[in-house]
């Protein structure tokens, strides 16, 4: 009897949702699957999905990928999920072979190794958000509920950035420990210090307790950021890896509109503070218990073999279980083993390579240094255009932009989290289509034009304060077509083969270093510069850093990693 359910994802999940087509049916022809092994790696690169749609109707298979795929990479492929009950059915009869196998994954391998570790990104995205509206609250005689209100612009300077500060030092620790950790018990890890720091600083009874508690909050940054790429990379699907990757820029966002949400519901309570900083303990929390019931990174279990710290049938086992609990049971001993030893030899053949890196330093030499100049440049750039000072006091901003009560002030953050939200989207989806060069100028461009508003705001349309929100918006939008996504998009591609762990990790320490330095430095050189002269000196930079992407930075569009090593990077 053929049956049929839809299933309704949340957001953002629908939105990349909007182009697989999962169909549960009888195992391909070998000429299909032949076609499959063929277009492999063009389904690798697919962008995204337009449909979740399950069928279980006993009917012949439709083809994975329609004839004429190969040349058409901008059209959206399908992957074919595979219902437990017809793979129990296809066990039965014999039926199933490795390759078709290999695509056939239950939907929580497609939503929940995906949705747990991104919570980590969402809680990064809440934290900017509520600071927002937290650092009006602490810092008011009336709201803040404390005796230690009157904090100075570098106290202010410290609430603000403590959790980036503490990112920067989870960012190095990831780099020493988080092979030995795991992906899954490096993101349980992160979760409990999301939960700590949320709880100390909501219950922080001074100043001392309360920047101790933004620390532990940014060491789970700092892990979460390093450990939720890994996971999703090396749990999902292989031909929508690079989409759900990307969409974790999307729930960053996400958690900044929440952040703004919750902020504007307490900026008005005494001591309101406590809760935009306390609500992100029970996210954390969902977040723990959603990666205690995954299971571990099957390539981790792998790579911990073949770096000798486990024996490797035991460790070969555990992958095999591990992909089991992905695939669902129906997934035949076959397949996995075949999986798993095909994923080994992989690993040992790049891990081969990795031994061979020798010092960090060798990331400033020859084609490494001319990537790390292109990514690290963006990184940098990214942040020292104002970026996370914009968000961090968007409120602060727009109540000397006339909106005088904290509260309409905290309304307005949540219609910029909104827009920032909605163009953060249209990048993700229309970056393969435009390119990376046009979107970064265009928006760069826009960066600069929104703080030479911003600054002529202070200094001489005063009265005009919409001026002020649609520079913001304005400075939003084009920071999110250009620098958001694309930034972090172009560092994971340009770096080569041989430093590209160690040239990724130095592109995180510098931008979490810049991310705090700007961050901390914004209020004291408000105070001393004044907003004008704040916004302008921003400006200025917004120059050289369009200046940076129309000279140096190169367009990767259509280009494949090894394109990129061997025609760009000599």
């Amino acid at each position: 009897m053929a049956m049929a359910s839809s299933i309704c994802l949340p957001s953002p999940l629908a939105t990349v949702a909007s182009a697989v087509r999962v169909t549960a049916a009888r195992a391909p022809t070998s000429t299909s699957r032949r076609r499959l092994h063929r277009l492999h790696s063009d389904t690798r690169a697919a962008a995204g999905m337009d449909a979740f749609h399950v069928s279980s109707a006993g009917r012949d298979a439709e083809p994975l990928l329609h004839p004429g795929a190969a040349a058409a990479t901008a059209t959206h492929r399908r992957l074919r999920v595979r219902t437990h009950a017809q793979g129990a059915e296809e066990a039965s009869t014999g039926a199933g072979g490795g390759a078709a196998a290999e695509a056939d994954y239950s939907l929580a391998a497609i939503i929940l190794p995906f949705v747990f570790p991104a919570l980590g990104g969402l809680l990064f995205g809440y934290d900017i958000g509520a600071t927002s509206g937290a650092t009006i609250s602490v810092h008011s005689a009336t709201l803040s509920g404390t005796t230690w209100f009157d904090l100075s612009s570098v106290q202010l300077g410290l609430v603000a950035s403590g959790s980036l500060y503490g990112a920067l030092g989870g960012s190095i620790l990831a780099y020493r420990i988080a092979d030995f950790l795991g992906r899954r018990v490096e993101l349980i890890t992160a979760a409990g210090l999301y939960i700590s720091g949320a709880l100390v600083t909501g219950f922080a009874p001074n100043f001392v307790v309360l920047i101790i508690g933004r620390l532990l909050y940014g060491i789970g940054i700092g892990l979460a950021m390093h450990g939720a790429p890994l996971y999703i990379a090396e749990t999902c699907p292989p031909q929508i890896r690079g989409t759900l990757i990307s969409l974790k820029e999307l729930f960053i966002v996400l958690g900044i509109l929440f952040g703004y949400l919750v902020g504007s519901l307490e900026i008005d309570v005494v001591g309101g503070w406590r809760y935009m900083f306390g609500f992100g303990a029970p996210l954390a929390a969902i977040m723990a218990l959603g990666m205690w019931t995954l299971p571990p990174s099957p390539r981790w279990l792998l790579l911990r073999a073949v770096q000798g710290k486990s024996p490797v049938e035991d460790n070969k086992k555990k992958a095999i279980q591990a992909l089991r609990r992905l695939k669902g049971p129906s997934a035949s001993d076959k397949v996995l083993t075949d999986e798993v030893e095909n994923n080994l030899a992989s690993i040992r053949a790049a891990y081969a390579d990795q031994e061979s890196e020798g010092s960090i330093f060798q990331v400033f030499e020859g084609a490494s240094l001319k990537a790390f100049t292109i990514g690290g440049g963006l990184v940098l750039f990214q942040q020292i255009t104002g970026q996370p000072s914009v968000l961090y006091y968007a409120t602060s901003i727009l109540q000397t932009a006339g909106f005088s009560a904290a509260s309409d002030a905290a309304k307005v953050s949540i219609l910029i989290g909104l827009f920032k939200f909605l163009m953060t989207g249209f990048a993700v989806f229309k970056v393969d289509d435009l390119g990376r060069r046009p979107l970064l100028i265009g928006g760069v461009s826009g960066i600069t034009i929104a703080l030479l508003l911003l600054a002529a705001y202070y200094k001489i349309l005063s009265g005009f304060p919409y001026v002020a929100v649609g520079a913001l918006l304005l400075y939003v939008g084009s920071y999110q077509v250009s620098f958001g996504p694309i930034s972090w998009l172009m560092v994971s591609e340009i770096f080569p083969l041989r430093t590209r762990g160690r040239g990724i990790s130095l592109a995180v320490l510098t931008n979490f270093g810049s991310n705090a330095l700007v961050t901390f430095a914004f209020s004291p050189l408000q105070g001393y510069l004044g907003p004008a002269n704040i916004f302008l000196l921003f400006a200025a930079i917004s120059v050289l850093a369009l200046v940076f992407v129309i000279l140096i930075v190169p367009e990767t569009k259509g280009l494949s990693l090894e394109d990129i090593e061997s025609k760009i990077l000599k």
